[in-house]
């Protein structure tokens, strides 16, 4: 099998004019099992014996693939990028060519029709990522105090979603411990499964969810070219939980138990 991989550069004239053939356009509205035939018919035309297969792919690496069989006479599969479902007949006999013969002429020309035609090669797309949310823990039930910080302290308009973060291999002690986060990108707050313990009060769960819900109120502003994740207002807002005082002294007292999980 030899294939003919995508190339970059600028494409010249001739390469422009022929990507600019309006049987191009025309042709990649329709991909159905009517144009690769068609394609196959204009190609063995040119052919000089033998017979051929086409299949259009949206490959974003090689754009053309040849399997040369023998059924009582050579016989080719050949795989093209859809951008070739309505090529000029100048690129269907240098198709013809290379697909017979290996032509350096032919190739060439067809390289330089693949660079013209390369906005017709389809981006990766990016995959989102599943995230799975799990708010029942088995101590605390956060989307139960999320519902309940959110109807006291915002009216039920924080539209956040919220998790327990992942579990981290065996306990140890640890030198830090972030209790909460909050995604920008994907709206969601997680909390750190150190904090589901018997141990640990649900009032100092709530206020963990209250600080990270007050990240969605209150955006990062940027001051002096300098990000604040905390401006006075946030602040002004935090010492708002009613139980903003237990909780810190709270976290104080049992700073030693949270670090070692």
């Amino acid at each position: 099998m030899r294939t003919v991989p995508a190339r970059a550069g600028n494409a010249p004239k001739e390469a422009r004019r022929l990507a600019a053939d309006p049987a191009v356009d025309a042709a990649e509205q329709t991909l159905s099992e009517e144009a690769q035939r068609a394609l196959e018919r204009r190609i063995r035309a040119h052919l000089p014996r033998g017979g051929v297969d086409v299949t259009f792919t949206d490959n974003r690496y090689t754009m053309i693939s040849v399997r040369r069989e023998h059924r009582n006479g050579p016989f080719y599969r050949v795989r093209l990028h859809r951008m070739f479902a309505g090529a000029s007949s100048l690129v269907t006999q240098a198709l013809a060519r290379y697909i017979a013969r290996n032509d350096h002429r032919a190739s060439s020309l067809l390289g330089d029709f693949i660079d013209a035609n390369q906005h017709r090669v389809r981006p990766r797309t990016k995959r989102t990522p599943i995230i799975r949310l799990v708010t029942r823990g088995r101590v605390h039930d956060l989307q139960s105090i999320f519902d309940e910080v959110n109807r006291d302290y915002f009216g039920g308009r924080v539209a956040a979603r919220i998790t327990w973060g992942q579990r981290n291999g065996r306990p140890r002690r640890r030198n830090s411990i972030k209790m909460g986060s909050f995604s920008v990108e994907d709206g969601i707050i997680r909390v750190h499964r150190s904090l589901d313990r018997p141990f640990v009060p649900r009032f100092f769960v709530a206020w963990v969810v209250y600080h990270e819900m007050l990240h969605e109120v209150h955006p990062v502003t940027v001051i002096n070219g300098r990000r604040q994740f905390h401006p006075p207002a946030f602040l002004a807002d935090e010492a708002r939980f009613v139980e903003y005082e237990a909780a810190r002294d709270w976290e104080r007292r049992h700073l030693d138990e949270l670090l070692t999980y």
